[in-house]
């Protein structure tokens, strides 16, 4: 039986971790605009509503640490918060998007129901502290050099803040260049913690560098991970999905398409129900 995990309060309607459904935190990689973010986060509402999912909707307003210069990095700070302002408004759904620098975190706080802590930051001891701060639940990504092991001192940082609103999400480790892999011991290691743990199934398929000057991925493998991580034990699954993957302005090769996440999220109620021995 996996180890049970801290229930935490996410928005007045939506509680993760604990005895509550496996939860799902999905969207498009980055804002490509605001209809687009609007339209991805009404679908996904949509298929939480029917499957009775806690959902939360992530888009990045910058994505800092793109390979090129050249490359589409989203609307950025302020464009990119009054969007997702927009979408929690008139979607009706919490928001989580990353931070990369102390001085974009109380902005990030008025705005977001999630502050995201990403995995080639999480050891920015500043940053982690400053997020913490802000009482907001966090999502902390590990890094992909960090053994899942190592990840309690990031822990250990953001609680001693006095903040024990923490997701802690697993997204691969690099195994030589341009490829990483999931060791699925990193579930239960992390969940003795006694916090929710997830696993972002789209990062963890990832080629980073793969293609040259962007990233690649192999995004047939999302559901073997997502699957897998449900047997070992994880509270929810992070996906970066989108209408038309191969468009995508970050992150196409491991980006899963919307119309593929229903089916595949209805396998893993059924795969967790069979894990935890239960029926309904």
């Amino acid at each position: 039986m996996p180890t049970a995990s801290k229930e935490i309060v996410v928005s007045p309607k939506v509680r993760v971790g604990g005895a509550n459904p496996l939860f799902l935190i999905a969207g498009p990689c980055v804002i490509e605009s605001a209809e687009h973010a609007r339209t991805i986060a009404r679908a996904l509402k949509g298929m939480a509503d029917r499957l009775g999912v806690p959902f939360i909707f992530k888009a990045s307003y910058d994505k800092a640490n793109r390979s090129s210069l050249a490359s589409y990095r989203g609307p950025g700070l302020k464009a990119g918060l009054e969007i997702l302002k927009a979408v929690k408004t008139e979607v009706g759904v919490p928001v989580l998007s990353d931070v990369h620098e102390v001085n974009q975190v109380g902005k990030a706080a008025d705005v977001l129901d999630v502050i995201q802590i990403p995995a080639f930051l999480c050891r920015q001891t500043d940053l982690v502290l400053e997020a913490a701060g802000t009482g907001k639940p966090l999502n902390l990504k590990k890094g992909q050099f960090l053994s899942p092991q190592d990840m309690h001192h990031v822990l250990d940082k953001a609680l001693s803040r006095g903040n024990d609103r923490i997701i802690l999400t697993e997204r691969g480790s690099s195994f030589g260049y341009n490829n990483l892999v999931v060791d699925m011991r990193s579930i239960p290691i992390m969940k003795a913690w006694g916090f929710p743990v997830v696993l972002d199934a789209s990062h963890s398929v990832q080629r980073p560098g793969g293609q040259g000057a962007s990233s690649g991925g192999d995004s047939e493998f999302i559901p073997a991970l997502a699957r897998a991580g449900v047997g070992a034990g994880i509270d929810g699954v992070f996906l970066e999905v989108h209408d038309n993957p191969p468009l995508a302005l970050s992150d196409a090769p491991n980006s899963l398409k919307l119309a593929d996440l229903e089916p595949l999220w209805a396998s893993l109620v059924r795969l967790r129900r069979a894990v935890e021995g239960t029926s309904e």
